[in-house]
């Protein structure tokens, strides 16, 4: 099958010890899968094949040294490197770590550069992964610092889409972070996203209180009335739907986001929690904002279970469709912007 019909999805291996391989295989037995894209695993067969052997998975791959040898129709491995490497099913370890930087490192330069189409990550260990190269605190915060422009952690499945305001900081930060300028430009970058990534024409977009109540009238909190709130009605009165702020609890008890297209929330837990207590397993982590496409699932590294092929790919598997769908909207987006309908 020519490239030109295939989407070309770019899969870092994630952390070695971990079931990031495990979830990738198995979201390839199904051979269906292969029919509307092409997966390029940033790994080593060797690396690969411990991890079938240990599974018991019979999962045929194809391993490849360039870009030359892809063949459309298989799981390609990509050797990035040749050399034995210890894997320890369940432990954390700074070999582990590197191996799965050098993974998202070549992976990204094939990102920028083009050769794949769309980024797919495993999971990461935060710590044993940080390096003089990776010195960020998880995946979005690299990719900002590697891809053009302003990156905005989204969780989501198809009824819920949560941005964060803040991300990977200390709670003792996070109200000191929370500016009009900060507030401004998630709302934007989301607002857009949700136009160009997922074709939604008139977002509405709420936004989540920081205190507890809203506040209550500055009695626990002033943030909400003195920041929030005036930003809000600020960008409102450009035109964008942007409404709240929505005291948490309540927004999602009584399911209010049922309303919106997307929320953003003021730090990370706020949005987190709620997400995974409703989708966990089915949710996907989208890095909106950037120049290029990348997903990967909700969930970590998943060390109390490697190797013990329980692993369920649910999660993988849905951020492999949301990265093909927003690669295909947003070739749409491009397609129809560049020629839009002469007005007489």
């Amino acid at each position: 099958m020519d490239k030109s019909d295939k989407i070309i999805v770019g899969i870092s291996i994630g952390d070695l010890n971990g079931i990031g391989v495990e979830v990738i295989l198995k979201t390839f037995q199904d051979n269906r899968m292969l029919d509307f894209c092409t997966p390029l695993i940033f790994a080593s067969t060797k690396t690969i094949s411990y991890h079938k052997k240990a599974l018991n998975l019979e999962i045929p791959i194809h391993g490849i040294t360039s870009l030359s040898q892809i063949q459309h129709t298989k799981i390609n491995v990509l050797n990035i490197w040749k050399e034995d490497v210890s894997i320890t099913l369940g432990e954390a370890s700074k070999e582990s770590g590197d191996y799965a930087a050098k993974s998202l490192g070549i992976a990204v330069d094939y990102l920028k550069n083009k050769k794949i189409d769309v980024l797919l990550t495993a999971p990461i260990n935060k710590e044993t992964i940080q390096s003089e190269d990776f010195n960020f605190p998880g995946h979005t915060e690299y990719l900002e610092d590697k891809l053009e422009g302003e990156s905005l952690m989204i969780l989501m499945t198809d009824n819920l889409k949560i941005g964060l305001i803040t991300g990977h900081i200390p709670i003792s930060k996070v109200a000191e972070t929370i500016t009009p300028s900060l507030i401004k430009e998630k709302v934007a970058t989301l607002h857009t996203s949700l136009i160009e990534d997922f074709g939604i024409n008139k977002p509405k977009i709420a936004v989540l209180a920081l205190n507890p109540h809203c506040g209550d009238k500055g009695v626990i909190g002033k943030e909400d009335d003195e920041i929030i709130k005036p930003t809000i009605e600020e960008i409102k009165a450009s035109g964008k739907l942007v409404f709240g702020p929505y005291a948490a609890d309540g927004f999602f008890g009584s399911e209010t986001y049922r309303q919106f297209d997307g929320v953003l929330a003021t730090y990370h837990d706020q949005g987190l929690a709620p997400f995974k207590a409703l989708s966990f397993g089915k949710g996907v982590n989208y890095t909106a904002g950037l120049s290029e496409i990348r997903t990967s699932p909700d969930h970590g590294t998943g060390f109390d279970i490697a190797g013990k092929n329980s692993a369920n790919p649910s999660s993988f598997k849905e951020a492999l469709f949301t990265a093909i769908h927003v690669f295909k909207t947003r070739k749409e987006y491009k397609e129809l912007s560049k020629n839009p309908l002469q007005i007489k």
